[in-house]
């Protein structure tokens, strides 16, 4: 699309010539009396030699006259007219809107990025919206390619009225994927000086805000279940002390045991949310103190010693001579083996044996690690439930899980203590031959001490 010249352009000498007939007289005159001033010197110097021709060497007026009519004819020719048209119709042939530069601007943009002319037509696109949208096309309408409902509305409405349009639509892709489109009005300059409106269409992709949301939402469900449960049985058990069981001693004992058990739960899932919170806050931070690990498990399995008696489970370790030394927080790791090793002797009683080892390893980039190993003998786990067992929540029996105390965050705590520590957590199990949680943590670089001197 094109627009006449303004109004002050008209008066240029040179480009009237070309696009604006009625003035075209006057620009010629301009255009020979440049010429000849140009060549002024040339003149001069063809009067002077045609005058000494004409007085010394009997040349004749009539000729001489007639060569200096040819030399000024030759200095008004325009030999570089047709080369000058040549220029201006490459550089008018092409609108300011596609040249290299603004197609490196589009394609230099993160998110998909698509430039359409006032028509609709794709003038540029960057590689993030040709894989969004392979059927776009560079000069082909975008709402063939894009045959969103919430997208072809938006656009004609942003055409229809030039103003900026903004709408969220669910992307029926191999992967489902919540998109913002943006479309925004760009005014851009035109080959005559004027200006026109493109459209400027962004990609947002939301999916991961959408989740975040989604699983705030569980969270926050699964919670309110978790602890409305206990707090119903605290409510009905004291309702009950206080009116028939009142006088009976032996309904008060049993009652205020399992009160007593309702509130350790839910002291400990509190504790448990507390303590995930904390290490979701700082998993971006990693730790730096260094810790050996052997005494801290040591720590732990003399803590559990009562648990495993009372299951009747054995815990054998196999620790390392040598100080095993990584870089990390140690009530979160003693907070990470306290869950691994408990719930190997609550879910794995049934094999009488639970195994802590750590090994020195190579991790597969190369990165020198440790591998703490906890193993249990019990039923093991069924493959279906391995990729979510750390979820918040996630049990593989409701049932088992509550009977045994357990919350549904310990897994899930794991991970993320093991995320903060830059870690990985292996879980493998065999149905009736156990499971098996390996934590591979990097090791801890030597520490210098520097002694200050008083």
């Amino acid at each position: 699309m094109t627009t006449a010249p303004a109004p002050d352009e008209q008066a240029r000498p040179g480009r009237d010539l070309v696009f604006a007939a009625p003035a075209a007289p006057a620009s010629l005159l301009t255009h020979w009396s440049d010429r000849l001033r140009h060549a002024a010197i040339i003149l001069l110097a063809a009067v002077l030699a045609l005058t000494a021709l004409v007085l010394f060497a009997d040349l004749a007026v009539v000729p001489a006259l007639a060569a200096f009519v040819g030399l000024v004819a030759a200095a008004l020719v325009p030999w570089r007219l047709h080369d000058g048209a040549n220029a201006i119709d490459d550089t008018l042939g092409i609108s300011p809107v596609e040249m290299p530069v603004v197609s490196a601007i589009v394609g230099g943009m993160p998110d998909p990025a698509v430039l359409l002319d006032r028509a609709g037509r794709v003038i540029h696109l960057n590689a993030a919206a040709a894989q969004l949208a392979p059927a776009l096309r560079v000069r082909e309408l975008a709402q063939f390619a894009l045959r969103s409902p919430e997208i072809v509305t938006a656009l004609r409405e942003a055409i229809a009225t030039s103003e900026p349009r903004r709408v969220s639509y669910l992307d029926h892709g191999s992967i489902e994927r919540w998109l913002e489109l943006i479309i925004a009005p760009v005014e851009v300059p035109t080959a005559f000086g004027g200006t026109d409106q493109c459209m400027l269409m962004t990609f947002h992709d939301l999916t991961p805000l959408r989740r975040v949301e989604e699983m705030r939402a569980d969270f926050v469900a699964n919670a309110s279940h978790e602890l409305r449960t206990p707090l119903a049985a605290l409510s009905g058990f004291i309702d009950t002390l206080q009116g028939q069981a009142r006088d009976d001693p032996k309904a008060r004992e049993r009652f205020l045991g399992i009160m007593h058990a309702q509130a350790t739960r839910m002291a400990r899932l509190i504790d448990d949310l507390l303590s995930l919170s904390r290490v979701e806050l700082s998993v971006h931070v990693r730790p730096d103190a260094l810790i050996d690990l052997r005494p801290l498990i040591k720590q732990v399995t003399d803590g559990l010693e009562p648990l495993a008696k009372e299951r009747q489970v054995v815990i054998d370790l196999d620790l390392p001579e040598e100080p095993v030394t990584i870089a990390g927080d140690r009530e979160e790791l003693l907070r990470l083996f306290e869950n691994l090793i408990e719930n190997a002797l609550k879910y794995g009683a049934s094999g009488g044996r639970v195994v802590v080892s750590v090994t020195a390893s190579v991790s597969g980039d190369g990165v020198p690690e440790y591998r703490a190993l906890v193993r249990d003998f019990g039923p093991g786990i069924a493959p279906e439930h391995l990729p979510r067992l750390t979820e918040r929540f996630y049990r593989v029996d409701v049932g088992d899980s509550r009977s045994q105390g357990g919350t549904g965050l310990g897994l899930s705590l794991v991970k993320h203590i093991v995320n903060r520590h830059r870690g990985r957590l292996l879980i493998e199990s065999v149905l009736k031959k156990g499971a098996t949680f390996t934590v591979c943590l990097p090791r801890g670089k030597p520490q210098v001490v520097v002694e200050k001197v008083n």
